[in-house]
This record gives C-alpha cells, structure tokens and sequence, in this order.
C-alpha cells in the first residue's frame, strides 16, 4: 500500500513538472505591439525606457523594473532573446543599492547598455534622481558579463563635473564612437572606456524633446524625440544630419499627426542587420501609471527610412522579422472570430451595456462585472475599445484543471476611441482552456511636475471581438 501511494504521488509529480515544461515551450511568433508580453515564467515583460544590445548572435534587452505601487527605482532589468519575440528573463542586471544615488526611495530610469570597443566592458547609463526629481544626473555603472551583474559607479563626469539632465538616450558611431543623448538636442561624446565625457558634440537648444534617440543610415543621422507631455503619449518627431555636429534639419512627425505615434513614446531604434537587409525597429513605450509594471507595454514597429525621410505609415499589430536576412513582412492574426454580441459562445456576468457606433461593442464599467469563454485551441486573443474613458481589467487563461496558464492586466486608456488588440497568449499547447476578462473598477490617472492631470476620466472596459487559433 505504501509503495502504491509512494508511486501515485511520483506520477502526479511527474505529470506537473512535464505539464510545467509543456507550458514553458510555449511561444510567441511574432512582434506584437500594445499588450503584455510574458516571459519565460509567465510574467509580464517590465523594461521600459529600453535598449537592445546584440551579443554573440544573442539580443539583450535592458530596461526599467517597476513597481505598480510608486514610481520608486526598483532596478534594471535584463531579459535575452534569439528572435525578438520571446524574452527570457536574465536577471535584474542592476538592483537598488543599499542606500546612495540609486537606493531606496529615489529615481532610476531609461538604461542604456554599450560594449566598449576599447576595453571589452559593458557601460550601462541611466538618469538617477530623487522622488521629487530635484537631484537629476546621468549616471553609469560597469560590468564584465552583458548580462551583469552592473556596478554602479556614480555621475557620469565632464569637466569634472556631473551631468545634471535627465531623459537621456545612447548611440554608438561605425567606428566605435559612444554618445551620450540629452533631452533638449544636447549630444555629448564619451571617452574611450565610455567612463566620463569628452566633448560636447552640439547643443541645438530643441524645446523639449525628451526621450531621445539617435540612429543612422546610408551617412545620415536621424534623431528622434517626444514632446512634453509627461506620461502622456504625442506625436514624436525627428531631425537629420549628415554630421552628429549639425545642422540638424527638422523633418516632422515620423507617425500620421494625431496617432500619438501609435500611442507611445520612443525610446530605442535597433537596426536588424542580415544578410539580405536591414530592418530599423522602432521601439517605443505606452506608460501606464500607476500599473507601470503590469499593465504598461510597448509599441515596436518596423520603420520606412529612405533618404532623410522617416516614417511608420501604418501600425502594425503584429509583424515577423527575420533576424539572419534582416527582412521584415507583416503578419495578420488568423483565427476564429466571436463577436461580442454572441450570447451563446461569451459569458457575460454584470451590467454589461451595448456601445454603437464606428466600434460596436459591449462595455461595462462596474468592479467585478466579467466575461469569459471556453475554447479549445492553442491561442487566443480579445479586441476591445480604447479610449478617453477605459479602464483597467485582469486577464486570466486557465486550462482544463483550473491552472493559470496566462494572466495579465490591461489598460484600455487611450486619448482617441480606436479598436485595439488588448491580450494575446503565447502559442499554447493544444488544449481545452478558458479565457476570463474582470473590470477592476479602476483607471489610470497621474499629474506632471506642473501639477498638470492626465489620463483616463472612467472605468470602462470593453469587448469588441475574441479570436481563437485553433
């Protein structure tokens, strides 16, 4: 009897760990912009204010940690991918210190990571700050392995003196050059070991222009930036060069007027090299405050750039790009659709009312109201309407024995109604499972320095449409 239940208990610890493997295996195949990514342990991807480093044929992705709770510095993370689509999380490449500069109850954001050409080391900058924003300079810490752990060393120095700026972006030169970007159009060149500045490049006294980047193609540099609107998405725009010096030549918004560049704010542009092209992705970030760990997510697309014209025509929900030819194509998500009207395949729980117009839908903006629906399938997905008055909701998917095989929270905030894809599993394996949408009954709201408010003005969310791969 003993060994009978010695062996009932070894296979149902063997059937668990073979299911966790399973769900592990799962995937996505493709970029997909504006819902949560999850990594390899099923949580959501948190690296904003991001930059991608490749290494050894390997993409490493740094960014901000964040807690939902305030916007305290809760460290840098690093997550590695073959194909820029599934994230596996490294570690916290730079933690919070014990105390100092980067410890408890102060600010660190947008790291940037580059290899020295001279010394083989890893120098990753960031703005540090206080809560108040009251005690900004660009900081810099080292590391002899990409994934870190990093170093913190302290202000980034010129002239002896610390930079006291913060949005702060990264760009390496053809010939092994390290720049250090400054919001306001001020470049700055960094020594050989990357470990203090050496010039100043140009001050061009922009108004604003935060977040900035800078990339470059065929001799020219294209600088892109956002305007002042704190967490608040605009229309970014850029500038171009044929010298890092100048003159910069303004070139407008890169995304149609209006979009608010598709709801993001740029933060990084990788050039996807291979043997066939290039690919210029950008990446940018949809803040979400206060869920800036759980419900805040990214806008990645693939950029048309010829001559010194820069645009993102149109927005990609999900696109493929292959990382050997460097070729990019989109993708169009297939599957069997359920409108929100169908009462016999949703489940509706709560006073969910019917929204017509240009994006019929069903929404409800009471705490607890739910739908859901059982599919069997490998993946699936739902639809629903952003805008000025959404709110945030939880997103489960449990299979056949209750186990949450993906979760997440979304914020259907947006300044102008648009249909939106808000949640999409990875590929799972094939199987029985149900997908559950709650309202919180809450909304993303936040003030700027300026004691200016932005955000949403209600709680709803909505259905629009679920697709399921079968």
């Amino acid at each position: 009897m003993k060994f009978l239940k010695f062996l009932m208990t070894f296979i149902i610890l063997l059937l668990n760990v073979l299911f966790a493997v399973a769900q592990k295996q799962s995937a996505y195949n493709a970029v997909y912009s504006g819902i949560p990514w999850l990594d390899q342990n099923g949580n959501a991807v948190s690296a904003h204010g991001a930059n991608i480093v490749k290494d050894n044929g390997t993409f490493y992705l740094f960014g901000e940690k964040h807690y939902d709770a305030d916007a305290a510095f809760a460290g840098f993370n690093c997550y590695s991918s073959a194909d820029l689509y599934n994230w596996k999380f490294e570690n916290i490449a730079l933690p919070v210190q014990k105390d100092g500069k980067l410890g408890p109850n102060r600010i660190g954001e947008r790291p940037k990571v580059l290899k020295c050409p001279k010394t083989g080391e890893y120098i990753m900058l960031m703005h540090a700050d206080t809560l108040t924003y009251k005690d900004q300079f660009v900081g810099y810490a080292t590391s002899k392995k990409i994934t870190g752990p990093y170093e913190f060393k302290g202000p980034l120095l010129f002239n002896g003196k610390p930079i006291r700026k913060w949005d702060m972006g990264s760009f390496q030169d053809d010939d092994g050059s390290g720049y250090l970007i400054i919001h306001s159009g001020l470049l700055y060149k960094l020594s050989d070991d990357y470990k203090s500045i050496a010039e100043e490049v140009t001050d061009n006294k922009w108004n604003g222009s935060e977040s900035p980047t800078i990339f470059k193609k065929d001799g020219v540099y294209f600088w892109l930036a956002s305007d002042l609107t704190s967490w608040e998405r605009n229309d970014n725009f850029y500038y171009t060069a044929t010298s890092l010096k100048g003159p910069w030549t303004a070139g407008g918004n890169f995304a149609p007027k209006g979009t608010l560049t598709w709801n993001s704010q740029c933060s990084f542009v990788l050039p996807v090299t291979g043997t066939k092209g290039t690919t210029y992705m950008y990446m940018g970030d949809r803040w979400s405050y206060p869920y800036q760990a759980s419900a805040a997510t990214y806008v990645w697309q693939p950029m048309e750039v010829s001559g010194t014209t820069l645009s993102i025509p149109e927005y990609k929900e999900a696109w493929q790009v292959n990382t050997k030819t460097g070729v990019s194509l989109p993708l169009e998500i297939k599957g069997k659709t359920i409108n929100a009207a169908d009462k016999k395949a949703i489940n509706y729980t709560g006073a969910w009312n019917n929204l017509e117009g240009e994006f019929p839908a069903a929404r409800s903006d009471k705490k607890g109201d739910s739908f859901s629906v059982q599919f069997t399938g490998t993946q699936i997905g739902f639809y629903g309407i952003a805008g000025t008055e959404g709110g945030y909701a939880d997103v489960t998917v449990t299979d056949s024995r209750g186990n949450t095989v993906a979760a997440g929270i979304v914020d259907t905030y947006s300044k102008y109604a648009v249909r939106s894809l808000l949640f999409l599993t990875p590929v799972l394996k094939k199987g029985a499972y149900k997908l559950t949408v709650t309202v919180r009954g809450h909304h993303g709201t936040w003030s700027d320095k300026r004691k200016n408010n932005y955000g949403s003005t209600a709680n709803y969310v909505s259905l629009h449409s679920i697709i399921v791969k079968e």
